[in-house]
């Protein structure tokens, strides 16, 4: 499971993540919400090892993600749907970052098919679309079978099948037992994604419950996140 524990982000005089904790388990599917500038990418970054927090810790099953050997057979992440080099085709994107996981070369052939790039795999990620960019990500996330995922905003430039389609790969993957983290600005589409809620405005802490309990007295979710977020 991920654990964030009292996390501090402070930029200068400017704090992006005040004292959050929470937990997210495996087998359901956590949402986690908040507007422009609550602090979600820069508390995913932390939990990824790619900032460090001014103050408490964040977890992977209990290490630090600088301490787990071969990361991505344990964490799966999409943060940018452009960190792929645009020059490198997408499945020797794959294959170098398998290589260094020591990942089997026949996963990457699995995991295109799997995310609908099996056709197009030996071109040039220049040329993808947003989607099939994020379809890439998505590609890299799962290359190690990992137990915990994380999406920032994964049906962005997706179309509505494509998004109906990471809607279920991400319930299947949490009926597997899997962990798995997911931020998003689409309250609709989260209304029928997760099951527990992680909502967080200013970098502070202000819903963790499962979903059924947040809108228990809201027409929608989007309702009861407004009222949770707006001083």
């Amino acid at each position: 499971m991920i654990e964030v524990d009292g996390v501090t982000k402070r930029y200068g005089r400017a704090t992006a993540v005040d004292d959050l904790s929470f937990t997210v388990r495996p087998g359901r599917v956590t949402g986690f919400l908040g507007p422009n500038g609550a602090g979600k990418s820069t508390t995913m970054r932390i939990v990824l090892g790619l900032d460090r927090p001014t103050a408490g810790r964040a977890r992977i099953d209990g290490r630090p993600y600088r301490d787990l050997a071969d990361p991505l057979r344990r964490v799966g992440a999409l943060l940018e749907a452009d960190a792929a080099h645009g020059g490198r085709r997408a499945v020797d994107h794959l294959r170098w970052l398998a290589r260094s996981n020591r990942i089997g070369r026949a996963r990457v052939a699995e995991v295109l098919e799997l995310v609908g790039l099996d056709e197009v795999g030996r071109k040039r990620v220049r040329g993808f679309s947003l989607g099939m960019k994020q379809r890439l990500g998505i590609a890299a996330a799962l290359l190690g079978d990992p137990p915990v995922l994380l999406f920032d905003e994964p049906v962005n430039g997706l179309d509505p099948a494509g998004v109906v389609w990471i809607r279920t790969l991400l319930r299947s993957l949490a009926a597997e037992g899997r962990t798995v983290l997911v931020s998003s600005h689409l309250m609709a589409e989260m209304a029928q994604t997760a099951d527990h809620l992680v909502v967080i405005a200013r970098g502070r802490l202000l819903a963790d419950a499962p979903l059924a309990d947040v809108v228990a007295d809201a027409p929608s979710l989007e309702d009861a996140f407004m009222r949770l977020v707006t001083p």
